[in-house]
């Protein structure tokens, strides 16, 4: 069996193909997917193949900060949310960074503006990598061997 890292309800992960930095996931077994929040989606062709370019607002106290990110699409898939409504969004896979793991995961885009974190890390992207200790926070975001 595999070495899994430890981590807490909530964590800081890098997404570094989006040059986003120290943001802080709720990491939620309940939830399949993992999702970001973002801005003014757009769907564009990107050399012929489809993508999404957004907005991310990586600080969550400084709403002034935005970084504008294009992905390639991944999927489109009909999510159903917290609040039992359902939703077409953009699936996007980038890596994603977590300590000194680094691994591929699948994000979709979303408006998650009344949630106390702007990213989720759902059980797709933590199954086979990590175990969960929800009675703590932060204790694998800053390892670096």
């Amino acid at each position: 069996m595999k070495d899994r890292m430890i981590i807490g309800h909530i964590e800081t992960i890098n997404l570094p193909e989006l040059g986003i930095e120290q943001l802080p996931a709720r990491v939620d077994t309940g939830a399949q997917t993992s999702s970001l929040h973002v801005d003014n989606i757009k769907q564009i062709n990107d050399q012929g193949k489809p993508a999404v370019e957004f907005d991310i607002h990586p600080e969550i106290h400084n709403v002034a900060k935005v970084i504008r990110c294009c992905a390639p699409v991944y999927d489109i898939r009909k999510v159903k949310s917290s609040n039992g409504m359902s939703e077409q969004r953009f699936v996007i896979r980038t890596k994603a960074q977590l300590g000194d793991y680094l691994w591929q995961i699948e994000i979709t885009l979303t408006d998650r503006s009344d949630m106390t974190y702007l990213m989720l890390l759902g059980r797709q992207a933590i199954a086979d990598n990590f175990y969960v200790d929800a009675s703590q926070t932060f204790i694998s975001s800053m390892k670096v061997d």
